[in-house]
């Protein structure tokens, strides 16, 4: 059984970390945006485990809502142009600190996700030596 492991997510934009180490899902740092659902803005931490959809929010987010991600440092606004092929709801993109993109639906409910690297042995390598696999 492959150990659960936290992605280190920064922001596409400004380069700066989304890791907030005081708040933590399923005992990983979350990792932490600004969300706009509906008109209402405010806060959303996300379960930094691949694979894992918990969160939490500081306003309400209803299945089916759109959320817009934006980075909580530059304030630059994180969905972007690429549709989901569930749901057609943009998808939204973070940069792994080890190299490669990691994307999430931005429709509440929809689980689609994906992981990309450009270079797949570096990233692997890289992924060896932060968590000793």
């Amino acid at each position: 059984m492959v150990k659960p492991f936290s992605l280190n997510l920064k922001c596409k934009h400004c380069g700066k970390s989304l890791m907030d180490y005081k708040k933590k899902l399923g005992d990983y740092p979350s990792v932490l945006c600004n969300a706009k659902v509906n008109g209402t803005e405010g806060n959303i931490w996300l379960c930094s485990i691949y694979g894992c959809y918990d969160h939490e929010s500081s306003i309400p987010i209803n299945k089916n809502d759109i959320v817009h991600f934006a980075c909580p440092h530059c304030h630059k606004e994180l969905n972007s142009d690429i549709l989901c092929k569930v749901c057609d709801a943009n998808m939204v993109k973070f940069e792994i600190e080890i190299g490669g993109v990691v994307s999430i639906c931005s429709r509440a409910g929809c689980k689609n996700h994906y992981v990309m690297f450009e270079d797949l042995a570096d990233a692997i390598q890289k992924y060896y030596n932060e968590y000793g696999h």
